[in-house]
C-alpha cells in the first residue's frame, strides 16, 4: 500500500508540474471544465458523456506527454538543432490535430 501511495504522490506531483508550468494544459482545463459543465446542463446520455471524457482525457494526456518529450529534447540537444525544432514541432502539431477532432465531436455532440 506505501508504494502503491508513493506511486500516486509522484503522479500527482506531475500534474501539480503541469498545472503550474504549461500554459496550454492551463487552457486546456479551462475548456474542458467549460465543456464539461455545459455538458451537464445539455442533459447528454450516458455514451455521449463517456465519448466527451476520452476526447478530454486523451488531450490532456498528449500535453504531458508534449511536456515531457520536448523537455527531453531540450535537455538532450541543448542547442538548437534542426531535429530538435522539427520534434516540438511535430508535437505540437499532434496536439493541434486532436484538439481540431475533439473540436468536431464537440460540434457533432452539442449541435442538434
Amino acid at each position: 500500500m506505501a508504494r502503491w501511495w508513493r506511486s500516486f504522490k509522484f503522479a500527482w506531483h506531475g500534474l501539480k508540474i503541469m498545472i503550474s508550468s504549461e500554459r496550454n494544459f492551463r487552457i486546456h482545463l479551462c475548456f474542458a471544465l467549460a465543456v464539461i459543465l455545459f455538458a451537464g446542463f445539455y442533459g447528454l446520455s450516458r455514451t455521449l458523456w463517456i465519448a466527451l471524457l476520452l476526447v478530454i482525457a486523451l488531450i490532456l494526456a498528449l500535453e504531458i506527454f508534449n511536456a515531457a518529450i520536448e523537455r527531453l529534447v531540450d535537455m538532450l540537444a541543448p542547442k538548437t538543432h534542426n531535429f530538435a525544432k522539427e520534434i516540438k514541432d511535430l508535437l505540437a502539431g499532434m496536439v493541434l490535430l486532436v484538439a481540431g477532432f475533439a473540436v468536431v465531436i464537440g460540434l457533432i455532440i452539442f449541435w442538434k
